[in-house]
């Protein structure tokens, strides 16, 4: 039976170095880790990985629900997957596990929680931005990632690998950027 943890932040300016101390202090012998976000499955390739790797006996471990999805369905669907290889999902904030039936209610019941919670962040979010356009001072999100960077070290025939590492995102941002920049690549 292996421990294997897995640790999600949303945004590249977040620190998952807790999660993953808390992982290791339950005994994860595998923690893999992702910046990415929560409201889908969507380019969760950690989180695919894990589930790929996963055997019989093996318990999938996250400190938060919410660090496994905000999305109810995409929840229980990776708690279904988990199961069909013979593996556990554990929670440990609040402690549940799926190793008995009332950890899969549970479960339920806190999926639908942070997905309940996912969008009333986005509702006080349209209305905080709403209220500052009408005030004029609205000015939009900051660019996350610099895209003059990615381009100029593209063009000085720099890998993604390198470049990645020099704007401080994936390899997988990297490439999509290139690719709305750069049509033929």
């Amino acid at each position: 039976m292996t421990k294997i943890g897995y640790a999600r932040v949303s945004t590249i300016d977040q620190d998952f170095e807790i999660q993953k101390q808390r992982l290791e202090s339950e005994g994860c012998q595998i923690i893999r880790s992702e910046k990415v976000s929560g409201a889908s499955r969507e380019g969760r390739g950690e989180l695919a990985t894990i589930i790929d790797f996963l055997r019989e006996g093996d318990e999938l471990i996250v400190t938060r629900l919410d660090r496994l999805g905000r999305d109810t369905r995409d929840v229980l669907n990776i708690v279904h997957e988990c199961e069909q290889r013979g593996a556990f999902v554990t929670v440990l904030d609040p402690h549940v596990s799926t190793r008995g039936d009332m950890g899969h209610l549970i479960i339920t019941v806190l999926g639908m929680v942070a997905q309940m919670e996912r969008r009333f962040i986005k509702e006080r979010q349209r209305e905080g931005i709403e209220k500052a356009k009408g005030a004029g001072v609205y000015r939009g999100g900051r660019p996350r990632l610099d895209y003059a960077l990615i381009q100029r070290l593209h063009g000085e025939r720099i890998g993604a690998s390198a470049i990645a590492k020099a704007a401080r995102c994936s390899r997988m941002q990297v490439y999509r950027i290139l690719a709305k920049r750069l049509p033929e690549l």
